[in-house]
């Protein structure tokens, strides 16, 4: 039987086997945490922190990804596979799903709806994956 990575994997799917990159991991990781430190920095605007952020947990989620011998065909599907990367739940990967849209929405559209909230509640999730990825990596 094959496991869900396994099956979202191959021609014109979201996810294309590829080893994992000893390397590509730890530049992936050290920029996420790097993303995220810095997202936790009050002095700087919520847009920025929340560009931060984002991009902290799509770093973290890649790396997870990757780790398990999968390259992404799009940005969303890291955070979808998260039950299966990093063994977290619903209340991580959805703060996550809304963030991408949201991001997306200010990206292509200039409408960038945030707020105190959603912003902690991307910090909450992002850590939650800096914290599950470690595990990984030392298990």
């Amino acid at each position: 039987m094959s496991s869900p990575l396994e099956a979202l994997s191959g021609p014109g799917k979201s996810l294309k086997a590829e080893p994992p990159d000893a390397q590509e991991f730890a530049g992936l990781q050290r920029s996420g945490l790097a993303r995220l430190r810095d997202a936790s920095n009050a002095t700087l605007s919520l847009e920025g922190r929340f560009d931060l952020a984002y991009n902290a947990a799509h770093a973290l989620c890649l790396a997870a990804l990757r780790l398990k011998g999968y390259r992404p065909a799009n940005r969303y599907i890291v955070f979808q596979v998260l039950p299966h990367t990093l063994g977290l739940g619903p209340e991580v990967w959805r703060v996550l799903a809304k963030c991408h849209d949201v991001r997306n929405v200010g990206e292509y559209e200039g409408d960038l709806n945030i707020d105190d909230r959603l912003l902690a509640d991307l910090l909450t999730a992002a850590r939650a994956v800096a914290a599950a990825l470690e595990q990984r990596e030392v298990s």
